[in-house]
């Protein structure tokens, strides 16, 4: 479902080291005695604005456009989504080592090309901020969301991956128009090598693009994923708004290209599926099979790619 449709995944080489402008929760599981405990004031949460009160009722028009016609499932595929090996293969292929988009005077542009494999080596350590629009209901509902979520990604990759305010890697925002806007300049701040398509990505959507998620490595050219910012869109109903966080927490960790092939899946623009499939769940273990290294090409790849796949689903061809 990514694409500049819906999602946009971007690659880059970058650093980043932080963020600022959103509302940040308090650190989870500070130790401290229910006797000293401090009293947390809840943040204020200011009213919407027009633009943002049109745009949830669009999103939520689209919701129920798209459930009308049978997508955004949640049952993650059946009997009449079956796929074969050589389809996980491709599909893997296609998902982890092209990509759709590449960049040109200043512009993105569809141009499927391929790239190397790009995958996390450590520990990810996700912050979760929300603009100052969101209700309060919907920011714990979120952050629940994600922590659910983050504990299957990380058993199904092996890489830990918890929740934190303590040094993250990870940013995820989930903003409402006036805070999508503005995150141009405290995203120059911290990364001043970051690109205008990337800015204009994120400051930029137009409606139909829900949701990004941009990658970073510490050296150029580097296949190793160091750092990654997500922007979702606070005006989303709630299945559309889960849809963005099981895409581009997903597809950040590596499987970064859609195809029109993969079936059940959320990696296809068709909007079919909502939620991570057990297709997906497979691409994921694939990915992070010690077998498959960073930096290796669509040749390489290939045929280890075979060997995991024939493991996973039993030789079935």
């Amino acid at each position: 479902m990514t694409g500049i449709r819906k999602t946009a995944m971007v690659l880059l080489t970058v650093g980043l080291t932080g963020l600022t402008g959103c509302v940040t929760p308090p650190p989870d599981n500070t130790p401290s005695s229910p006797s000293t405990r401090p009293a947390l004031s809840q943040p204020e949460v200011k009213p919407r604005s027009q633009a943002s009160l049109e745009m949830a009722a669009f999103y939520k028009q689209r919701q129920a456009y798209f459930l009308v016609n049978d997508l955004l499932r949640v049952d993650g595929g059946g009997p009449d989504t079956p796929f074969l090996q050589r389809n996980l293969v491709d599909n893997f292929i296609r998902i982890a080592l092209f990509r759709e988009y590449d960049t040109k005077d200043g512009k993105l542009i569809a141009r499927p090309t391929t790239t190397r494999l790009n995958k996390w080596q450590g520990p990810i350590r996700m912050q979760v901020q929300f603009g100052e629009t969101v209700p309060l209901e919907q920011r714990s509902k979120d952050r629940a969301s994600i922590r659910k979520y983050t504990k299957r990604l990380s058993r199904l990759t092996g890489l830990p991956i918890i929740l934190t305010n303590q040094s993250p890697n990870f940013y995820v925002y989930i903003v409402d128009e006036e805070q999508r806007r503005a995150l141009g300049p405290p995203l120059k701040q911290v990364a001043p090598q970051i690109t205008t398509v990337m800015l204009n990505l994120a400051t930029q959507m137009d409606r139909e693009q829900f949701c990004m998620v941009a990658t970073f490595s510490d050296t150029d050219n580097s296949p190793v994923t160091s750092k990654a910012v997500a922007v979702i869109r606070g005006e989303h109903p709630d299945l559309l708004r889960l849809s963005c966080i099981h895409e581009e927490l997903a597809q950040s960790l590596g499987l970064a290209n859609d195809s029109p092939a993969a079936r059940p899946s959320i990696f296809n623009d068709d909007q079919e599926f909502a939620l991570l499939t057990h297709h997906d769940e497979l691409l994921l273990q694939m990915l992070y099979d010690d077998r498959l290294r960073p930096g290796m090409t669509v040749d390489e790849v290939r045929p280890i790619a075979e060997q995991i796949a024939a493991e996973l689903m039993g030789g079935s061809s």
